[in-house]
Protein backbone atom coordinates (compact mmCIF):
# COMPACT_ATOMS: atom_id res chain seq x y z
CA UNK A 1 0.00 0.00 0.00
CA UNK A 2 1.51 3.52 -1.20
CA UNK A 3 0.94 5.55 1.87
CA UNK A 4 1.34 9.22 1.57
CA UNK A 5 1.51 10.14 4.66
CA UNK A 6 1.76 8.71 8.59
CA UNK A 7 0.89 9.94 11.90
CA UNK A 8 2.05 8.63 14.90
CA UNK A 9 -0.96 9.26 17.61
CA UNK A 10 0.50 6.94 20.24
CA UNK A 11 -0.28 7.64 23.83
CA UNK A 12 -3.28 10.24 22.55
CA UNK A 13 -6.77 9.08 23.71
CA UNK A 14 -10.01 10.67 21.84
CA UNK A 15 -10.94 12.97 20.05
CA UNK A 16 -7.12 13.85 19.69
CA UNK A 17 -6.21 11.06 17.39
CA UNK A 18 -9.57 11.94 14.61
CA UNK A 19 -8.11 15.89 15.20
CA UNK A 20 -4.83 14.89 14.59
CA UNK A 21 -6.08 12.83 11.12
CA UNK A 22 -8.77 15.66 9.95
CA UNK A 23 -5.64 18.28 9.91
CA UNK A 24 -3.60 16.08 8.05
CA UNK A 25 -6.38 14.98 5.91
CA UNK A 26 -6.82 18.57 4.95
CA UNK A 27 -3.26 18.81 3.77
CA UNK A 28 -3.61 16.43 1.67
CA UNK A 29 -4.51 15.81 -1.99
CA UNK A 30 -7.77 13.51 -3.23
CA UNK A 31 -7.23 10.32 -3.16
CA UNK A 32 -3.89 10.12 -0.99
CA UNK A 33 -3.53 7.66 1.85
CA UNK A 34 -3.21 8.43 5.29
CA UNK A 35 -1.82 6.15 7.50
CA UNK A 36 -2.57 6.39 11.57
CA UNK A 37 -1.32 4.55 14.57
CA UNK A 38 -2.59 4.78 17.66
CA UNK A 39 -2.91 2.85 20.88
CA UNK A 40 -6.59 4.14 22.55
CA UNK A 41 -8.66 1.26 21.83
CA UNK A 42 -11.35 3.20 21.15
CA UNK A 43 -10.12 4.71 17.76
CA UNK A 44 -11.07 1.40 15.88
CA UNK A 45 -15.00 2.40 16.49
CA UNK A 46 -13.46 6.40 16.51
CA UNK A 47 -12.29 5.99 12.84
CA UNK A 48 -15.04 3.97 11.75
CA UNK A 49 -17.58 6.36 12.44
CA UNK A 50 -14.98 9.12 11.33
CA UNK A 51 -15.07 8.58 8.01
CA UNK A 52 -18.85 7.60 7.61
CA UNK A 53 -19.62 11.59 8.98
CA UNK A 54 -16.75 12.90 6.68
CA UNK A 55 -16.85 10.55 3.64
CA UNK A 56 -13.11 9.40 3.68
CA UNK A 57 -13.31 6.16 2.79
CA UNK A 58 -11.42 3.56 5.66
CA UNK A 59 -9.05 1.08 3.39
CA UNK A 60 -7.60 -0.95 6.24
CA UNK A 61 -8.33 -1.06 9.65
CA UNK A 62 -5.50 -3.70 11.78
CA UNK A 63 -4.57 -4.24 15.61
CA UNK A 64 -1.00 -5.58 16.41
CA UNK A 65 -0.23 -6.08 20.05
CA UNK A 66 -1.17 -2.63 21.88
CA UNK A 67 -1.55 -0.61 18.40
CA UNK A 68 -3.88 0.12 16.20
CA UNK A 69 -3.18 1.26 12.86
CA UNK A 70 -6.03 3.15 10.58
CA UNK A 71 -5.55 4.03 6.86
CA UNK A 72 -8.00 6.40 5.29
CA UNK A 73 -8.09 7.72 1.78
CA UNK A 74 -9.03 11.16 1.72
CA UNK A 75 -12.05 12.39 -0.40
Amino acid sequence: MDVQREIDTRGLNCPLPILKAKKALAEMLSGDLLRIVATDPGSMRDFQAFARQTGNELVAQQSQADEFIHVLRRR
